[in-house]
Order: C-alpha cells, then structure tokens, then sequence
C-alpha cells in the first residue's frame, strides 16, 4: 500500500474501497470445490461447490489492488451452499481481513444471504447429484459421512483430511438431523418439483479501516432493500456509489454520518492521543471466553506461542483475533495472522512458526478428532465452549487476580457476567445484541448487593445503561426500598429514564445507543489493558541502548546489535513479575517496538509508540515518585472515564455529514426491482467516482500522505532501499512467511512456502544458539572463571525454553501423521523402539550409537555408557514428568548439560529409514544441507557449561557413584578402619555413609543434591593400619554424567600430619574428555577448585621447600579471596552459587589468611613435631582466659574484653567438638565462624597484642608489622555488609 495518495487519487480517504457480490454464476454451473476437502458421501445438498466473485466496483485501484482469489475464498470461505425451504434461511454477517506482504491490513464485510435458484439447468443438475448419491448408498455397503474421512496422503496434508471436511453443517439446523435419520445420510433428498432450491450469495465491502458496525448496517439495509414489499428510495447504484465514492473516511478525532438505504449510519474515529481506532465488540470476545480465559488467551498471543482460534462462527473468529491483537497495544502482532482459515489452506497449521488463526469447525465435531500437526507449543481455543487448552510451562501475567478483578468491574458496570458463556444468539441482521434476562437479573441483584456493601459506582448514568429502557427499574425501585439504598437518586433515575424515553423519538435510536454501549465498553476495556503495560514498562526508555550516529549505521549493524538492556532491565522488577516477563522481552513484537523507539530519532514517532510513550509521561506527572512506578502494587487505570466521555462526546455531536445517496445518470428501464433477488448493478456508473469531489480535495495533499500510513498498523514511511529491505527482512526472522499467500496454491507455492519456512528455521536456530552462546560466555569473560560463570538463571531458563520450543517446531514441520503432542518425543519413541529391537537380535550390551565416554581424569570410575535410548530412560523413569512435552523438555535439558545435544540428534537422524516414514520430501529434517547446518549451530553450544537439567528437576532421585583413591606408593593400600563419607551439594546432603573399605567404592541413590561443593571424608582410626594417605574423592552424576574430583593430599589418621580423622574437600568440575569434544580450544574457565595439597602440608616443609609467597604476593591474594566474596553477594541470588567454594577453596579466604599466619613463623622442630596456626592460637587463648582470671584485662575497655571473650568461646567450643577435625581443620574453621559472626577483624589486634607472638613469630612478620595488620583488619571491615552462611557440613557438631 505504499503508492501514496497520487497513485490513488482520493481512494485512502474514502471510506470503502470496494463493493463484490460473490455467489454462483449460472454460466459455470456447479463446480464441486476440491480444495475445500471434497466428501461425495455427502448428500449433494451438503457438498461444497465453488463460488464467484459475479461484480465488483471499481474495477481497480491502484493503492490497493483487487485480489480477487483471496476476496473470493474468504467471503465465501467454504463456497456455495445450498438449502431448501425445508431449511433455515437467516442471513449471517461475518467479517475478514487480509493481511499483505507489507503487513498493512484491509478489512472486508460481508453478508451472506440466500435467494431462490432459478436455472433450471442447475436446478436439474442438482436433482441429477441426488438420484445418483442415493442409488449409491442402497448399493454400496453403508458409510456415513464421518467414518470417511480420511483420505491419501498425496493431499496437502493427510493428518488434515478430518478438518477438510466443509460441509454447511455450521449452519444447518439441527431439526434436519432428526429428518435424515441418524447419520443423516439418506431421508430428504432434493426434488426439483416439490422443493424449492436456495443457494448462497454474498454482498460485501473492502475497507482500509476496521467501521465493523458502519459497514454491517450499511450491508443488512442493502438487503432488507432487495427483500422488502417496496423497491428502495433510489435504485441500489446510488446507494453503492455513494458508500464508494462520497463517503469519506472521518477524520482523526471526529465522528461522521453517512445515509444507508433507511437510516443514518454513524461511524467515529480516536484522535491522535487517544488508543486507535477498532469496532470489534470486545464485550462479545469477553463474554464467549470469560476473563480468566482470554487473560489466559492474551499472554500466549503476547509470549508469540501458536494459537488456534475454532469456532462454528465466522465472526466470532474475527471477534475474537482482532479484539486480542487490539488489547496488544503499545505492540503489534509479528507473525502469521489469518483470523479466517480457508479450507484450501489449511495445508498452514503445518507452519513451524508462531501463528494467530482461526478455523471452522463443523458441527457436532469432536475435539479430539481434530489431528493438529503441532500441540507442543499450542494454545486452543474452543470458542463455542468457552474453553481453552494452555501450553505446558507457562508463565503468569504479573498480578493476574488484580487485573482480572479489575476487569470484571467493568463488564459488571456494563451488565456483562465476568465468567463468560453467555452468548449472543448467532448474529442475524438485526443489530442489538441480547443478554438473557437471567444475566440482567444477576446484575440487578449484583447491584442490591454492592448496595448494602456501599459499593454502589457513583454515576447514574451506568445504572441507566444497565437498565436502559426496562421495566426493571421498577423492581430494582422496590428491591432498593427494602435493602435500604437510597431511594431519592432513583427516583430520578426514572424521570430521566421517561424523559430520555421521549427524547429517544428525536434523538438516539435503540441500535445507536446499544454502539455507543459497545464502543465505550471496548474503550475502557482496552484503556485497563493500556494501563497494565504502561505501569510494566513506565521506565523502559532508560533501558534502550541507542549507540548509533545515525539511521544507515544502525540499519546496517541491526542484526549484531543488542538494542535494550535486558538484564538491568530485569533485574530491576519484583520477583514475581520475572518468569513472565523474562520470556516477553525475547519476542519479535517487543523487539519491534524498541526498534521503532530506536528508530524515532530519526523519524517520526511510529503512532502506537507515540501514543505510548504520552500515557508514561502523563503517569509520571500523576506519580512524582518515580519510584512507585516500579512496585508490584497493583494501579488501577486512571482514564477509564475520560475515554469513554472523548467517544460518547462524539457521537453527540457529528462532526461531519457525507453527501446524501442521488440519482445517478442511469440509462432507463435499468435498476430494475424484483424482490428477493439482489439486482446485477449498471456497471459504468459505478466504475468510476465524480471528478471534482467537495471532500476529495478538502484535505491538502500534505496532509493525507501523512495520515495513509498512520492507519497501517506496520511502519511504512520508509523509501530508500536499505530501509526497504531492512524492513521486509532483518526486523523478524523471515518476515516475508508472515502472511499465506491466498490467491496462488499451486504446488509450486507451496513448496516454496516450506522452503521459506525451512530458512526461516535454519536462521532462527543460528540466532538461538549464538545468542545463548554470547550472553553465556560474555558473563565469563567478565569473571574470568572466578566464581561460577552464569547468565542470570531466568534469562538462561528463557533461551533454553525457547530452544526447547524451536526444536519441537523443526520436529513438527512435514510430519506424514501426528502421533502425541510432541513430534520429537515421538520420533524418540519410534527409534527406541527400533534400537530395542535391533539390541534384542544382536544381544549385544553396547549397540551402534553408544559409546563408552572415555576420561582420563575418571580414575577408578568405571566409563559411563552413552546413548540416546539411555538418556530416554532416565526420562522415562522420572514419574515427576507426566507429558510428552515434558519429557521431550527434559531430554532436550540433560543432553545440552551433557554436551550431547547435537550428537544425540545426529544419532537419532542418521536413522534414514524411520525419518523418511516419519516425514514428507519437503520437511526440514529432510534437507540434508540445512539439517547439517542445524547440528552444527547446536554443537556450538558445547562450548560452555549447562546445568539447565540439574537446576531445574531438583526433586529427583539421582543415582551418584563415589570412589575414593589412595596414593598407594606412601600408604598402606588397605586400611583397617572404617571409611565415611558425606556428599553436600548447592540443594542438600547425603547424609553420613560407610564405604566398604576393601573396595573404596560405592553407589548410591540421593535426591538431587545440585552442582557438588563439599566431601566429608574420614574414619574410625581402628585396627592396626589405620593411618591412610588418600590422594581424591571422585563423585559422578549418574544421569548427567557430572564428575567431581575432591583433592586431599593428606593423611588421615592419629599422630600423623595434623592428627586429623576427617577432612573437608571442596569439589571441582571435571571436563570430560570424550572423543566427540569438538570445541575444544573454546571451553568454559575452570570454575574454583579445592586447595592445592601445597597449603595444607605442613609449614617446615613449606619453608623447606624455598618457595614462599612473597608478602606482596600474601596480601594481594587476601584481597582477591575478600573481593570474590563481595562479587558473589552481588549477584542475584539464585546464581550465586557455592559460597564454601570462596572460603575454603583454592584461592580461598582461609587458604590466603593461613599463609598470612605462616608468614615469619618460627618453625624449630620441637621434639620432631610440625607446629601449625593452631598451636599459637591455643596458646594465645590460654594466655588471655589466665590474664583474665589474674585481672589484668580488666582495665581494658569493655568492647576489648568482649571480644577476647568471643575468642576464647570460639576456640573451646571447636576444641570440644566430637569431631576429629585436626589441627588445620580447626583454625579453618575458626576463620570461617570469625568471617561468618563478623568477629575477625576484632580478634586480629587482640593475637598482635599477645606476648605469645614474639616467641612464636619472627620480627619481620606480617603480623608483627603495624601497617600491614591494619590494612588487613580493613579488607577484613568490608565483609561485614554481608550475611555469610556456612554450610552444614562445615560447623557440625560446634556448640556455641
């Protein structure tokens, strides 16, 4: 729609663009419609044949070309259908839209009618049908209609065939079934003498914007011309050409009148300020869901998933897509959007993208014969059963129970029942919509009550429009004077009620009162809506990331460039706000919304956004405090009433009056009248409008090229070619798939269609995988491996969800039939299946496909076995899972922990045979080139470490293999005492074990203990060889395969190293070693390890061996092992991970404060024995508890003698402890009680103090050094912002 307004003379300002009559042309005859799923077991009356457009007027126009195959399909979606009189011949009304490649949107109107075949040819053709379709069912073995309906697969889609079948059932009256017998087969057929023959025909409007209540009058005061006693005022040309040519669009912010056949018609359209311009009823699309449902409806379509709207009614399809896609406001719908689903094209829902669709369902049509290629990611809307099917995994809207409560006070305000499925009668003609008496019963007593609760809405106006022009108000008089309401603003309310009674005559009519009802229900309905995102996203605008000198550069560097900050962005919402709106910010429609913000700069605001970005800046004035802006309290919206005066101030006044319809320059005896038949119209009359029109011109041309493209929903102010191109391909990921092609289906088209689909996946995939990738590894890089390289969880759960959901559309794409709801688990199933087989014949443990994965750093554990049919069954054992979805979710999660993702895939594809039987030629796991490409982008992902399913099922049990491995060369090999162990992980522990100690391996069954952090290693010192040298623990993950290597380096055992009977021994990840590891040179930092057994060897040899750190060296790794502690509280809580790690590992802060303490410490082997920290802190305690009790702290001040107290406690209490912890393990954990009570920094002066030092402590000492003691005691001052916790597994049995 680009050519502007010179193109088109004055057509973007005219309110229709086109008139067409569609129905069945006598010249063709009856032509069966095969792509409308043909089903000759059906009486002929019921088949389907095809329709024509038989007029339209104008001919052209060049802004907005006719199409005539897509008018015609989706005007008549399921083509001619034929009645008796025997049949129900109500007309109907249905809307449509089409959506062009450009994403403007054109709207079309239709009524459907029926009139009296008078061809004899058809007559008899039909009569021919009948016979020929009943000698068949007496000969052929009897088959109703709905056992057939399957059909071969060489169709579009052979799952489909069962959705194909288009009879008019929709519309037939059910009393019929009861004449036909049961399966309604045989029983009425069709005589040409005795019945009478009807068929469908369609007259219908084409306009730039959605006046659906303007363009309904207009058409059913057309009909009711052509049915009534008496011929029309004028001939019905006038009525046309006037509609096409003399109406003008209203302007922006006015409201005007135009003439039908009977009556005025009124039509208003939003000023720039106000939410733009939609007239579909969203009371009617509330009432046929309920709000909990369309709240539900809404967040799908906002989080992009595939939604299927089904219904028996064509417009309740439209009422419902064009009111959700309406309430998206400040975004816009990206994706495939087809309201109205053609029966040839359902060939669609085959689409691997996220789509918002309607479909037709035949009556009496089970829901669960409804083969959909894809329910993985689907959201189904049964409309005429006010149900709805949600996805799994599925994220609340931010303060739903508010949001629904709010809403449910305006439909209530407006006498419409929150829970919804009360429906409208099918629409007919007429206008006003009907809601049993038995709701306006509800809603009075709704009334009485909030009357006796004070709730009563103070305006008399709405109790007016609930009850407008109903005697109930006398009873609502009498039920007020016993509940105790006052009675005097009734009283009122009816002498209003009379005088507008009178007024009525000369003012509003019934049908225009029920509009403005409609109109300020939509409004306000939409401004909550509204409200709900400007209060989400008041503050977005600071997190827009505008780093571009000007629109080429960014145009060009678009696709590399993150646009919006959304990890600040995130972190700066209330937690329970997080899943939802985590997964909103990664979708197209909220990525197109920060380019238009991005790209406004340059040019001029995009409407919707500019609309927006005024309601924020009127909130903030509302709000001075900014701040409130970003609390999860709930804000009611604040415009409800002023936008429904803007529109009810309209209507009151009519800003303009069209031309009135006249006669036109006709030849005579033409606009011939017979009644019931919609005359063939003079055609040169209406091909062209009036030449010199008042309106036409009234508009300088300025000023219309800047309103055309306002009314297209999508930007289109674009006219270089790089702007062009950008905004046809780099916005969304193939947004050329966005809309099927109506008019053309050859098979060319179609293979064409999947071909684009197939890029569009490969390129999705490409984007998925390197986004995850870079946010992953730029963490890393900031952190250099110190501490746990992580995304923020949420936004890593997000992608991989999004991956999850990827992978289940390409499974989806061609599939020959659908077997559950998810294609992947499926096609898993069916090669286990095989691969079980196969295994059963070879009898052979280790089959094609699984390996052993070999590690070098696995020592002493045995290979695990790696296969894709493996993984499935510790799928299959979770009884956590119980879906498909699930399942395939799960094993997508666990291979991309174990790095197996692509390779798995790999594996599962290389079975030609199944994926040929699984899937159609044109399926995108049958493009060998594109697969390829796919497993590529996946094994890319190996590249960085994910516990995506570890940190997800935290509730599983998980079987862990333990060994613990001796230095044999310096130890006895066997010991005679009894080993323990006790494993700790982020989410638990295992409790205390016993190893067998001939074998030192064992294998048990835990709950999911989470990433390992800890080993509680030790024994009972019995028997005579109880001393033990033990060199590692080694732990695995039996599931992901996770090792963890425990180092210790020491002895065990009484009298020997430290005297120490267990240790602590912190874990670190092992990188597996498999020969798949292809990625090699780019992998994850280590993560923390556990101390070298460098540290823990006693100080003399330390010293002997000449390499001491340097005191530089000592303080700078103090303040490395403080700052690490500091950086981990400043990540989001839930990734901070071990804290353990950071205190006790390697480069922890008990590690580098012991080598401050070793440094100058006097180390004379008294008697042959190693002195340790210990040892001086003993005796500095027992210094100060004998100063203490002589008196000669007393004169110290207070807080002094406080801390020597806490000092002493400390070191009795873990001197008393029953554990055999030895001498290292005691000052460690003294440092962590002291980091963890905030007490260091104070007992630091009271040991500098302590005459003890000077004989344990060279001169030269740190400790003995002022400066270097007070730095110290400052690094150690800047912990104590923080609540550090200490694992269980650390203060056991410590009594303080």
């Amino acid at each position: 729609m680009s050519a502007g307004p010179a193109g088109c003379g004055s057509a973007p300002h005219r309110f229709a663009h086109y008139f067409i009559i569609c129905g069945l042309d006598n010249e063709t005859g009856l032509e069966p419609d095969a792509l409308a799923g043909e089903n000759f077991d059906q009486s002929p009356l019921k088949r389907t044949f095809k329709s024509k457009v038989l007029a339209h007027y104008p001919e052209n126009i060049e802004c907005n070309p006719f199409d005539q195959d897509a008018v015609n399909m989706l005007c008549m979606p399921k083509g001619l259908s034929f009645r008796t009189q025997r049949d129900s011949l109500a007309p109907r009304f249905h809307s449509f839209l089409i959506t062009r490649e450009d994403g403007s949107r054109i709207y079309g109107f239709v009524h459907t009618f029926y009139e009296e075949v008078t061809s004899t040819q058809i007559r008899s053709a039909m009569q021919t049908l009948h016979q020929m379709h009943h000698a068949e069912q007496h000969t052929s073995p009897h088959n109703c209609p709905s056992s057939s309906s399957s059909s071969s697969s060489s169709s579009s889609s052979s799952s489909m065939d069962s959705l194909a079948s288009s009879s008019d059932e929709a519309e037939s009256p059910s009393s019929q079934a009861g004449v036909r017998g049961v399966c309604g087969c045989s029983g009425s057929g069709y005589d040409a003498e005795r019945d009478t023959l009807y068929v469908s025909k369609a007259i219908c409007l084409i306009a730039p914007m959605p006046f659906m209540h303007a363009c309904r009058r207009f058409l059913s005061q057309m009909h009711r011309a052509v049915v009534s006693q008496q011929p029309p005022p004028l001939p019905l040309e006038s009525y046309v050409y006037n509609v096409l040519y003399e109406v003008p669009l209203p302007p922006p912010g006015r409201s005007l009148k135009f003439h039908g056949v009977y009556e005025p018609i009124l039509c208003q359209r939003p000023g720039p300020n106000e939410l733009p311009l939609a007239d579909f009823p969203l009371g009617e699309a509330f009432q046929l869901l309920g709000v909990e449902n369309l709240v539900q409806l809404f967040t799908c379509v906002l989080l992009e998933m595939q939604v299927l709207l089904y219904s028996q009614d064509y417009q309740r399809l439209m009422v419902v897509a064009e009111g959700i896609t309406t309430l998206l406001f400040p975004f816009q719908w990206q994706h495939v959007y087809v309201p109205i689903l053609p029966a040839s094209l359902l060939h669609f829902l085959d689409a691997p993208v996220p789509y918002l669709m309607g479909l037709q369902s035949k009556e009496g049509t089970d829901r669960s014969k409804l083969e959909l290629p894809q329910e993985a990611n689907l959201c189904f809307v049964d409309i005429d059963n006010h149900c709805i099917e949600l996805p799994e995994d599925f994220p609340q809207f931010p303060n739903k129970a508010e949001f629904i409560q709010e809403l449910s006070e305006v439909l209530l305000h407006y006498g419409l029942s929150p829970e919804g499925g009360v429906t409208s009668p099918a629409p007919t003609t007429t206008q006003t919509c009907v809601t049993g008496t038995g709701l306006k019963n509800t809603v009075l007593r709704d009334l009485v009550d909030d009357g006796r609760n004070g709730n009563l809405p103070g305006e008399a106006l709405d109790v007016l429009e609930l009850l407008q022009g109903n005697p109930t108000l006398e009873r609502l008089q009498a039920l007020a004077k016993r509940t105790g309401v006052k009675v005097a603003r009734l009283e009122a309310l009816v002498a209003g009620q009379k005088a507008t009674g009178e007024e009525n005559v000369g003012g509003r009519t019934g049908i225009e009162e029920e509009e403005l009802r409609t109109a300020k229900l939509n409004v306000q309905l939409r401004e909550v809506f509204a409200a709900r995102f400007a209060t989400m996203f008041a503050d977005y605008e600071a997190f827009v990331i505008q780093n571009s000198p000007d629109l080429e550069a960014w145009l060009t560097n678009r696709e590399q460039m993150h646009n919006f900050d959304k990890a600040s962005f995130l972190s700066d919402q209330p937690e329970p706000f997080l899943p939802f709106l985590s997964r909103f910010i990664e979708t197209q429609m909220f990525a197109t919304f920060i380019d238009n913000k991005i790209m406004s700069q340059w040019e001029e605001k995009e409407p919707l956004l500019r609309v927006f970005d005024g309601r924020i800046e009127k909130a903030r004035l509302y709000n001075v405090r900014a701040p409130s802006l970003r609390s999860s309290v709930y804000q009611k919206c604040t415009f409800l009433k002023e936008s429904a005066q803007a529109i009810e101030q309209r209507l009151m006044k009519i800003d303009h009056t069209a031309i009135h319809p006249h006669l036109l320059d006709m030849k005579i005896g033409q606009g011939k009248y017979q009644q019931g038949f919609f005359p063939k119209l003079q055609a040169d009359v209406l091909a062209s409008g009036p030449t010199n029109n008042k309106w036409s011109n009234r508009t300088g041309p300025a000023q219309r090229r800047r309103d055309w493209p306002r009314q297209q929903p999508d930007h289109l102010g674009l006219d270089n070619d790089l702007k062009e191109k950008y905004m046809q391909e780099a916005r969304s990921l193939g947004k050329n798939l966005r809309q099927p092609k109506l008019s053309d289906l050859s098979p060319a088209v179609i293979a064409q269609t999947n071909w684009k689909f197939v890029e569009g996946l490969l390129k999705e995939c490409r984007m998925k995988t390197k986004r995850m990738l870079v946010e992953k590894m730029g963490r890393e890089a900031v952190e250099l491996g110190h501490g746990e390289a992580n995304i923020t969880g949420l936004e890593e759960n997000t992608l991989i969800a999004s991956l999850c959901d990827l992978l289940e559309r390409i499974w989806s794409h061609g599939l020959q039939v659908k077997q559950g709801k998810s294609a992947l688990w499926s096609h898993l199933m069916h090669y286990q299946a095989r691969e079980e087989k196969t295994e059963q014949q070879a009898e052979s443990p280790v089959s094609n496909g699984q390996e052993r994965r070999k590690s070098e750093s696995s020592i002493g554990l045995p290979a695990l076995r790696v296969s894709v049919v493996q993984d499935m069954r510790h799928i299959q054992n979770m009884g956590e899972i119980k879906t498909d979805v699930g399942r395939a979710r799960a094993w997508i999660r666990l291979s991309l922990e174990k790095k197996l993702l692509s390779q798995h895939l790999k594996q599962l594809l290389s079975n030609q045979a199944l994926t040929k039987k699984l899937y159609k030629r044109y399926a995108f796991l049958r493009c060998e080139e594109e697969k390829e490409q796919f497993l590529f982008h996946l094994l890319s992902l190996n590249a960085v470490d994910y516990f995506c399913f570890t940190s997800v099922f935290t509730t599983i049990m998980i079987p862990y293999r333990a060994v613990i491995i001796p230095i044999k060369k310096l130890s006895n090999a066997m010991t005679t005492s009894n080993p323990w162990v006790c494993v700790s992980g982020e989410l638990g522990d295992s409790g205390i074990m016993q190893i067998p100690k001939n074998v030192l391996e064992m294998t048990f069954d835990c709950q999911n203990l989470g990433k390992l952090t800890t080993v509680q290693l030790g024994h009972d010192n019995a028997g005579l060889l109880a001393k033990w040298l033990v060199d590692c623990v080694m732990v695995r993950n039996e599931i992901t395969g996770h090792t963890y290597k425990f180092p210790c380096g020491r002895w065990l055992g009484k009298g020997v190293d430290d005297g120490s009977l267990e240790r602590i021994l912190i874990g670190e990840l092992v990188a597996p070693c498999s020969d798949e590891e292809v990625v090699r040179g780019s992998k994850t930092p280590p993560p923390q390890r556990s101390p070298s057994q460098l540290r823990r060897i006693s100080i003399s040899s330390i010293t002997g061996r000449g390499n001491k750190p340097t005191t530089d060296q000592i303080q700078e790794a103090i303040s490395e092992a403080v700052n690490n502690i500091i950086k981990h509280f400043h990540k989001p809580e839930k990734e901070r991970g071990s804290l353990t790690v950071l205190l006790c590992g390697e480069g922890g802060l008990v590690g580098a404060l012991e080598q401050f303490f070793y440094h100058g410490f006097r180390t004379a082997r008294l008697f042959q024995k190693n002195i340790f920290v210990w040892d001086f802190l003993e005796r500095a305690v027992v210094y100060m508890e004998s100063a203490d009790q002589m008196g000669h702290l007393q004169e110290t001040a207070e807080p002094l003698g406080l801390t020597c107290d806490s000092l002493c406690r400390y070191a009795n209490a873990i001197n008393n402890t029953s554990r055999n912890i030895g001498k290292d393990g005691k000052s460690q954990l003294l440092i962590c009680l002291g980091a963890r009570d905030r007490l260091l920094s104070n007992w630091i002066p009271l040991l500098v103090e302590c005459p003890v030092i000077t004989r344990m402590y060279e001169e030269t000492a740190l400790l003995r050094d002022r400066v270097a003691v007070s730095s110290l005691i400052n690094v150690l001052q800047s912990l104590h912002d923080f609540p550090i916790t200490l694992e269980t597994s650390l203060t056991k049995g410590v009594d303080l």
